[in-house]
């Protein structure tokens, strides 16, 4: 063999211990959760009349923050006998955020990425500021607009 088939030959050997040492002492590539907490779901639709005279009915779903219970193990067993409400904690109070919200906005407002984004936030701030359930996110399930 030649001198440069035997350094090339040393070359790739080399790469590829390297390679293989790399992969053996640097730790794992951490994942992260894309959403943390439970999704509880609203028993029931929100069916409502618009700002702009249309109707809208939207279903919604909460991210609950780690930690908050969406009460599902409570002493009543979880089940409702009330199918318009569920099992989290001051639901009454969330829906009439949510229907206040919702009637006060437009059609448009329900139907344009954007604005129905800005629409989720300041559904998301108003149960933060008026109730102690603790969510990280809003989010709409169903929109349909008549």
């Amino acid at each position: 063999m030649s001198k440069k088939k035997i350094l090339i030959l040393a070359v790739v050997i080399l790469l590829v211990g390297a390679y293989v040492a790399k992969g053996m002492l640097m730790p794992p590539p951490k994942t992260h959760d894309k959403i943390t907490g439970t999704i509880y779901l609203l028993p029931k639709e929100f069916l409502v009349n618009l700002a702009d005279g249309k109707y809208g009915k939207v279903d919604v779903a909460l991210v609950l923050a780690p930690g908050q219970s969406d009460g599902a193990t409570a002493a009543s067993g979880g089940a409702s006998s009330d199918q318009t409400l569920g099992t989290l904690p001051e639901e009454a109070a969330v829906r009439d955020i949510i229907t206040n919200e919702l009637t006060d906005s437009t059609a448009s407002s329900l139907i344009n990425s954007d604005q129905r984004v800005k629409l989720k936030h300041k559904i998301l701030l108003a149960i933060r500021g008026n109730t102690d359930i603790k969510l990280t996110d809003v989010l709409f399930t169903d929109v349909a607009v008549q």
